[in-house]
């Protein structure tokens, strides 16, 4: 396939490039120049289409679709605690089918808004892993799926520093075989040995931390030791949220991990405080945007840039670049994962989305990227592509 006279944000740096050429071999961008002219593919004309990476929810929990804002006015733990909020005994008592047909509906959305790659953190063990399989079976999205072991320390366990249970070891390597990687709920529900037999891990490790000003306090109570720190025992790839978290705290993420994910609406409607990129900028930290639960919010990544964009230059009342914005839902999850994804270039997955420039909320684009960050929606969206194949849309 050639895309002819498209425009397109280009590589990691997401460089505007008015019109050039793109063919499309064996799933991925095979050449982008305005020489390509073989006859021989199937060659379409994109004039009126910006080309934009696909976007990767870097944070998701979408076994809980089917329980969208109920118990709105609780408190954080009653809602998503990870051993007594009303979220675990929601995914305990619904059948299996239902689960499997509301966790569809919210990969279809995703879908529908660009989204072309999320990242689950996936509760239930095996079984809750095979679950979202199935969802998943006939929607063409890429997933990223985090299992975890349904095995959670008390605070008594946590002081005296118990070990994991030798034939829970063994049912995390079969874990593991069946899944990308370990989402763990957080330091507050593992001991410190229980942290370190996550980082002999060699898949993917992501750990929330700094959620809640509760949830820190209640770790240096604990522990004497901030809940970051002790996150980090896991050697993760990625901490999520990190949003009360201190400037000391981000500095050593920035050192020990490949980066943050940030969840800006999840932490709002749980009233928990608003991210701080620019400091998290400052300490030279990566960052990916995620949606979090579907239970307390929508799966949109338009809706989430916009938020983070405004809310931090009302905050901050300072100007920030809207393409630092568009790099945390495409291209720096990508390098986070380590997967050729959130970038359009030679070699990489044909993971995009074909923006329509004559959309009537977008038309005439004066800056490309803030247009994008807070303009556009899913209805700007003429076409979305996976894996170079139109899965959305018409182009």
């Amino acid at each position: 396939m050639i895309l002819k006279n498209i425009s397109l944000l280009y590589g990691n740096e997401l460089k505007l490039i008015n019109s050039t050429n793109v063919q499309i071999s064996n799933n991925k961008f095979k050449k982008i120049n305005s020489q390509i002219t073989r006859k021989s593919d199937n060659v379409i004309d994109c004039e009126n289409l910006l080309l934009v990476p696909g976007f990767i929810n870097g944070h998701t929990h979408i076994g809980d679709s089917i329980a969208k804002d109920l118990s709105l006015n609780s408190d954080v733990d009653s809602k998503i605690h990870p051993m007594i909020g009303l979220k675990q005994k929601i995914l305990r008592e619904t059948p299996d089918k239902e689960l499997i047909r509301f966790m569809r509906k919210s990969a279809q959305t995703m879908l529908k808004k660009g989204i072309t790659t999320f990242v689950d953190f996936r509760e239930g063990g095996i079984h809750g892993i095979n679950l979202l399989k199935k969802a998943l079976n006939d929607v063409p999205i890429n997933v990223v799926i985090l299992g975890r072991l349904e095995y959670y320390h008390t605070p008594k366990q946590i002081k005296q520093n118990t070990s994991m249970p030798d034939f829970l070891q063994n049912d995390l390597e079969l874990l593991l075989e069946n899944c990308d990687g370990v989402g763990i709920s957080g330091p507050n529900e593992n001991s410190d040995k229980n942290l370190r037999v996550f980082s002999k891990i060699k898949k993917i490790v992501g750990i929330h931390a700094a959620e809640t000003l509760n949830s820190y306090a209640v770790s240096k109570r604990m522990t004497k030791k901030t809940e970051p720190k002790r996150a980090l025992l896991a050697d993760p790839t990625f901490l999520v949220h990190m949003t009360n978290a201190s400037k000391s705290d981000l500095l050593s993420a920035s050192k020990k991990t490949r980066g943050i994910i940030v969840c800006p609406r999840a932490n709002a409607s749980l009233a928990e405080g608003i991210p701080d990129i620019e400091l998290m900028l400052k300490m030279k930290c990566s960052i990916g945007i995620g949606t979090d639960n579907v239970m307390i919010n929508s799966p949109d990544m338009f809706r989430e840039m916009d938020y983070l964009w405004k809310t931090t230059m009302g905050i901050k009342k300072k100007r920030i670049d809207p393409k630092q914005i568009l790099k945390m839902a495409t291209v720096n999850p990508g390098r986070i994962l380590k997967k050729k994804i959130g970038c359009i270039k030679e070699n990489y997955f044909a993971d995009c989305i074909f923006i329509d420039k004559k959309s009537i909320d977008l038309e005439p684009m004066h800056n490309v990227y803030a247009s994008i960050v807070h303009r556009a929606s899913h209805e700007s969206i003429r076409g979305v592509m996976n894996r170079g194949k139109i899965v959305y849309g018409k182009i």
